[in-house]
């Protein structure tokens, strides 16, 4: 029976949960059966440890160790309260009190443990059908004691409804997700926000020369598109953050045709363009920034047809950058080149973050335990580290030197759009992205293959997509500083 965790308050909840840590002495004033159960030898304090009790005539005790008081941490306290979320969820109770009496990081392990509940309660039912019998859903309301921790707590639930939004998207099949589809999101997403969307799309992107996209989906009866979603406070205080998405709602690879293997599960090669749309959701409903942020989604299938972007084909992008088509399973970096290019002409960016299921390099590099980054600008490569390490969306910078745009070069064109060698990759197309940046552009690249999706419960996320680039994308632009 599944459990859906949010943010309220019942008078008298079903259970309590004290936080306490290994090496600082009880100082919860509970019931004797807390004190008991915290001497039963299982319990030593360490973090995600929860033992419980049943006092008479009193709610139901949990107790989560934190472990030791020095070491507690953001990462610490995403993986104490995900044990707690698990144990919860097996509870199937109808409301919770968090007691962090003594904790003096409160609103921030607030936040990790609304941010883990509500990653927890996610869940995709829509498509079983007649041959599934549908459970029934056990809704939990969960509050803090204490201010702080309670704060933290709602604004963590709220950015979990961000992440959860793109997980739901980046999870929907590839038959209903078109870049059609996926613009009617984004559609009824300002609808609801007071977003600002405008798509492009047929004659349009003709017009405005964004040939990767017209490229790397003509062989689809889906048409590309490209989607741009704007969020503009009212009294607008300097030059946008632009978030641009790889959203390639599925990928065969073109006519450099994927194995079956390697085709399986690409419907997740849109997850940056989701993780842009979810950053957005958060923009209009959590961040709410004072100055603008727009966010682009390029959105292609990338199919097989008579009319199928060829290897040898050349390509001339907005910029006048000429690319040698050497591999069409390479094409995230060409309708990606269509959004540096139009970000830099149409939006006049203080920053540019572009995020992407690039690149299987990036994956074999780090082992899809975090996201790489390449930027052209230390500060901003600084301020997406510290984001990522204050949600938990962890990156790690990567080499952007010229040498890896250079093996990008082409004897018939300007650029190649893949190096054939198999070192290097995922620098490469880096470094293929970085000649689309021109001068004076602050830019910074996360490929965020291996991330979007995980084959087994991590923390407070089940198997399934992760939403990974929400929480770090929407914690950038709120930290930004220019």
């Amino acid at each position: 029976m599944p459990t859906t965790f949010s943010y309220g308050r019942m008078p008298r909840p079903d259970a309590v949960a004290f936080l306490q840590f290994s090496d600082s002495p009880v100082s919860i004033a509970a019931e004797p059966e807390v004190v008991e159960a915290m001497r039963r030898p299982e319990w030593d304090g360490e973090a995600g440890q929860v033992v419980e009790a049943f006092p008479a005539n009193s709610p139901r005790v949990f107790v989560l160790g934190l472990g030791k008081q020095e070491a507690f941490n953001n990462d610490v306290a995403h993986k104490a309260f995900a044990a707690l979320g698990r144990r919860l969820t097996k509870a199937k109770l109808a409301s919770v009190h968090i007691d962090s009496r003594g904790l003096d990081a409160a609103p921030m392990a607030g936040r990790a443990c609304g941010e883990v509940l509500g990653l927890l309660s996610w869940t995709q039912a829509e498509y079983k059908g007649t041959g599934t019998t549908a459970k029934a859903v056990v809704e939990t309301q969960v509050c803090g004691l204490q201010e702080g921790f309670d704060r933290g707590l709602e604004a963590g639930f709220a950015i979990a409804r961000s992440a959860n939004y793109a997980r739901t998207l980046a999870n929907t099949p590839p038959n209903i997700a078109t870049p059609h589809w996926m613009s009617d999101q984004a559609i009824k997403l300002g609808a609801e926000h007071g977003l600002e969307v405008t798509v492009l799309t047929g004659d349009q992107l003709a017009d405005e020369k964004l040939t990767g996209l017209i490229h790397v989906g003509r062989a689809s009866d889906n048409k590309p598109c490209l989607i741009r979603v704007a969020y503009t406070p009212q009294e607008s205080t300097g030059p946008a953050v632009v978030l641009l998405g790889k959203t390639i709602t599925f990928d065969t690879g073109g006519l450099s045709l994927k194995d079956r293997n390697g085709m399986r599960g690409m419907k997740g090669d849109k997850a940056g363009g989701c993780a842009v749309l979810g950053a957005m959701h958060a923009m209009a409903t959590v961040v709410k920034p004072s100055f603008p942020v727009v966010g682009l989604l390029v959105a292609a299938e990338n199919s097989v047809g008579s009319d199928a972007l060829r290897p040898d084909d050349v390509i001339t992008f907005r910029d006048g950058t000429t690319v040698e088509v050497t591999n069409t399973d390479a094409e995230g970096r060409l309708v990606l080149a269509d959004g540096l290019c139009w970000a830099q002409d149409k939006e006049a960016p203080a920053c540019i973050v572009n995020i992407a299921t690039l690149t299987g390099g990036i994956y074999v590099a780090l082992g899809g335990v975090r996201g790489g980054l390449f930027a052209n600008d230390d500060s901003v490569a600084r301020q997406l580290d510290t984001a990522g390490e204050a949600t938990g969306e962890r990156l790690w910078r990567m080499p952007l030197d010229k040498e890896y745009r250079d093996m990008m070069k082409s004897e018939v064109a300007d650029l190649v759009n893949s190096n054939l060698k198999p070192a290097g990759a995922a620098a490469c197309a880096a470094g293929f992205l970085a000649a689309f940046v021109k001068p004076g552009t602050r830019w910074a690249h996360i490929d965020m293959a291996g991330m979007g999706r995980t084959d087994k419960a991590r923390g407070g996320i089940d198997a399934g997509p992760t939403g990974y680039g929400v929480r770090l994308l929407a914690e950038f632009v709120k930290e930004w500083k220019s």
